[in-house]
């Protein structure tokens, strides 16, 4: 049986790509090999139909058919977290019953967009948490760049001691160091209860954020192996070989953060390795041009020499 999300949460969460064929349709093939091949990375778990998932991008029909692909494939090893964020919260339950039913761990829900003052972002988990019933685990995501819906830590705890199914935070603020050390420094109370934090932005600030008081991260990058290595040994307290690693990755890391093109660089990185068939990004979409894939390939190069002498 799979495990829940719950307050203590820690690792990798990978959020996944979701693969298509060169014409458009869902590569459940290719999401096969995907699965395996983050498992052998060694994640504690994944993340399906976030933004970087191009969910806004799939129908009812492909966004179940795809996660009911992952469940199976995933078969209770790691949790899996499904993203359901969504307009309406009668499509957001629904689509999270059939989720649960098929083996997720939990489900995260981001604000609408724009949304806005404070209050209404709390009420609005309100109505959410009570849509989806009491016994589903909730990661909030906190990731203003995209949603436009800007949270403050109190707005934050006041949301996590009002709703108990919320149990995770995906906190994705930038700047936001400071307000990561303050969730965690103001949580785990007799008045306040804990939260898993995991963090995002293509883990630019992973070192920091574990440090910090991160249980771990929960992104996208097309060499999750780093993501693992680098938690670990930070919750060993080993920073100093964490960064080392890290700096090995970060010039690839930083080419995958850029906005608007960082989804096609880590697709064509995964179909490099293997891991998908095709790079294809839905439209309205980035295409990597001859420049790009020409950096890609001197980035890759110089990590693999980086590693070496790492050994």
């Amino acid at each position: 049986m799979t495990e829940l999300i719950h307050r203590n949460s820690s690792g990798v969460f990978v959020i996944a790509a979701t693969p298509f064929t060169e014409d458009g349709a869902l590569d459940l093939e290719s999401t096969d090999r995907m699965v395996d091949f983050y498992l052998e990375c060694g994640v504690t778990g994944m993340t399906i139909l976030g933004i970087m998932g191009e969910a806004p991008k799939l129908s009812d029909t492909e966004s179940r058919t795809f996660a009911e692909r992952v469940l199976t494939r995933v078969a209770g090893r790691v949790p899996v977290i499904v993203g359901v964020s969504g307009a309406g919260l009668d499509p957001m339950r629904s689509l999270t019953s059939d989720v649960m039913v098929a083996g997720a761990a939990g489900v995260m829900v981001a604000p609408m967009q724009g949304m806005g003052p404070e209050d209404r972002l709390e009420g609005y988990f309100a109505q959410v948490c009570k849509a989806l019933g009491s016994d589903v685990p909730i990661c909030l995501q906190d990731y203003p760049q995209t949603t436009g819906a800007r949270f403050s830590v109190d707005s934050i705890l006041k949301i996590a001691r009002d709703n108990p199914q919320i149990v995770m935070l995906k906190h994705e603020d930038w700047p936001g160091l400071a307000k990561l050390s303050r969730v965690r420094a103001e949580t785990g109370t007799p008045d306040q209860p804990r939260l898993s934090i995991l963090t995002g932005n293509s883990a630019l600030f992973l070192p920091q954020e574990m440090q910090r008081g991160a249980d771990g991260a929960m992104t996208g990058f097309a060499f999750p192996e780093m993501m693992v290595q680098v938690v670990e040994l930070s919750l060993k307290g080993d920073h100093d070989r964490a960064e080392d690693i890290f700096d090995a990755y970060l010039p690839l890391v930083r080419y995958e953060q850029q906005l608007g093109l960082g989804l096609a660089i880590r697709k064509e990185t995964l179909r490099r390795r293997g891991v998908i068939a095709s790079a294809r990004v839905r439209g309205p979409g980035p295409v990597m041009s001859s420049t790009d894939h020409g950096e890609l390939t001197r980035l890759t190069a110089r990590l693999e020499k980086r590693l070496k002498e790492l050994g």
